[in-house]
C-alpha cells in the first residue's frame, strides 16, 4: 500500500467534492454514473466491490439500487471520507482500505467488481485487473471506467502535465483497444465499450449537448472524454 504522502494521493476528497459541486463537473459525473450504471445493470442483492471508492460518491448510488457494496481504496483520507458520506447518507457499505493491486478479499467473493477513474493513476493497471479478476465470480460482471486517450479533454490535461501538473504528469489515458486487451489478458470476456463526455470543457456545451451524450456513446467513441468497459469472467470449466 502507498502511503498518503505519495503524489497520487495528495488530491483528497476536497478536489472532488469541489468538482462535483461545479456546474460542470455535476453535468460531467452524472453522464459517467449513468453510463457506469447500465453497463452494471441490476445490482439489488448482488454483491457489489467498487475499487478506488473515493469519498463514496458512486459506492452510494451502488447501495440505494440494493446492492450489497463493499468500497476500497488506498488513501486513509478518502476513506475517512467515505465513513463521513455513509454516516450521512441513508446507505450503508464497508470499506476497507487497501490498494488494487492487493485486494483483501478471498478469490471469487464477489458477483460485480467495478472501478471509475482509477487505472490511470496506478503503476502496474494489470496487476489491478488481474487482482479485481481475481475476487469476481466466475461470469460476474466486470465494469471500469476511464479517461480516454483521444479528447479535447485529454488534450488539456496533456498541457496542464507539460506545465507541471503532479496529477496530470502522473496519469496515463488510454484507448479501448488497450483496456480491452488489459481484460482479456486477465482471461476477462469483454462485452462492450462505450463512451460519454462529447463536449468541451466548457459549462455552456455541457448544458446545451447533455442530451445528446448517450446516443453518440452508443454509437462512436471518436471525441469521447470517458470510455467504459463491461466484461465478464469465464466459467470454470
Amino acid at each position: 500500500m502507498q502511503p498518503d504522502n505519495d503524489p497520487a494521493y495528495r488530491f483528497g476528497p476536497d478536489l472532488y467534492c469541489g468538482w462535483r459541486e461545479s456546474g460542470l463537473g455535476d453535468i460531467t459525473e452524472a453522464l459517467e454514473d449513468r453510463l457506469l450504471f447500465n453497463l452494471i445493470g441490476n445490482v439489488e442483492g448482488q454483491r457489489v466491490l467498487e475499487v478506488g471508492c473515493g469519498e463514496g460518491h458512486f459506492a452510494i448510488g451502488l447501495a440505494q439500487r440494493g446492492a450489497l457494496v463493499t468500497g476500497s481504496d488506498p488513501s486513509a483520507d478518502m476513506i475517512e471520507s467515505a465513513h463521513t458520506t455513509v454516516n450521512a447518507s441513508e446507505s450503508h457499505f464497508d470499506l476497507v482500505r487497501s490498494s488494487g493491486e492487493r485486494l483483501p478479499f478471498a478469490a471469487a467473493s464477489f458477483d460485480i467488481v467495478v472501478a471509475k477513474t482509477v487505472l490511470c493513476f496506478v503503476g502496474d493497471a494489470q496487476d489491478m485487473i488481474s487482482e479485481m479478476a481475481r475476487v469476481l465470480r466466475p461470469n460476474g460482471r466486470f465494469v471500469i471506467g476511464e479517461l480516454h486517450k483521444w479528447s479535447s479533454w485529454a488534450a488539456q490535461r496533456r498541457i496542464r502535465a507539460w506545465l507541471g501538473s503532479p496529477l496530470w504528469r502522473r496519469g496515463r489515458f488510454r484507448t479501448a483497444t488497450e483496456l480491452k486487451q488489459l481484460a482479456r489478458n486477465a482471461g476477462l470476456e469483454v462485452e462492450t465499450v462505450r463512451g460519454a463526455i462529447y463536449y468541451p470543457r466548457l459549462t455552456t456545451a455541457a448544458r446545451l449537448l447533455a442530451p445528446y451524450d448517450a446516443w453518440l456513446g452508443r454509437h462512436t467513441l471518436f471525441g469521447a472524454a470517458f470510455i467504459a468497459l463491461s466484461a465478464r469472467k469465464h466459467e470454470i470449466a
